[in-house]
């Protein structure tokens, strides 16, 4: 395995200088940033990245009002009492993506968010805790407990509420397959494993949050 140095001067050379690499890296909020998130935020962005799944991001945004409104500003101690009968008055209205599977994934993806409320005080205390050099550990937490968020679901979806996190998209996974560290895209405990003591040591080495690792590696694949 290459160490940071590598993977620095790599991105350097490629982007050309220390300004214009720093310019396309992404930032990851603190713990107390994430802490202060409204758990019905949460729940709000749990519900998009489900529905952006394989469809048009902006085909989905631009409905997302619509479910803000229909599912009670993304409340979940009132999304969770919405029944069957309820979901299924939701899949006759227009302005919204009338996807069965992904409209019930709400109130049970509400479940969840309640759940953690009784155990850890709010789920943005959760997601704000929960250690970085364990975040493979999160997603396996939020594909048990929550309802379709396996996959790269619950990866991104911590992307998109800033929690720091790498993800294995198609190009991170050619770098890591490049430098002989796994062989496919992660899945099992042992691959996953492997690809977060990879993050570890870099994080480590570098000072860097994951996040920005991610796409540093990405970069490192030519097309």
């Amino acid at each position: 395995m290459r160490d940071y140095q590598w993977l620095h001067e790599y991105c350097l050379n490629r982007f050309g200088s220390a300004a214009a690499l720093e310019a396309i890296l992404p930032q990851a909020k603190t713990a107390a940033q994430l802490r202060k998130v409204a758990d019905d935020r949460y729940l709000s962005m749990l519900a998009l990245r489900v529905f952006r799944a394989g469809l048009k991001h902006s085909v989905v945004d631009a409905k997302w009002p619509a479910f803000e409104q229909v599912f009670f500003g993304f409340d979940p101690e009132k999304v969770v009492l919405m029944g069957g009968e309820h979901i299924e008055r939701l899949m006759q209205d227009d302005r919204l993506i009338r996807h069965l599977g992904k409209l019930k994934s709400v109130p049970r993806n509400a479940q969840m968010v309640l759940d953690i409320q009784k155990e850890k005080g709010s789920f943005a205390a959760f997601i704000a805790d929960w250690p970085v050099t364990d975040i493979v550990g999160l997603w396996k937490y939020l594909a048990k407990h929550g309802n379709q968020l396996g996959g790269l679901s619950a990866p991104r979806f911590l992307r998109m509420v800033d929690k720091d996190t790498f993800i294995p998209t198609d190009d991170m996974v050619a770098a890591l397959k490049a430098q002989e560290i796994i062989d496919k895209a992660p899945t099992s405990l042992k691959e996953l494993a492997a690809v977060q003591a990879v993050f570890n040591q870099w994080h480590e080495q570098s000072g860097r949050p994951l996040c920005q690792l991610s796409v540093m590696l990405a970069h490192t694949v030519n097309h």
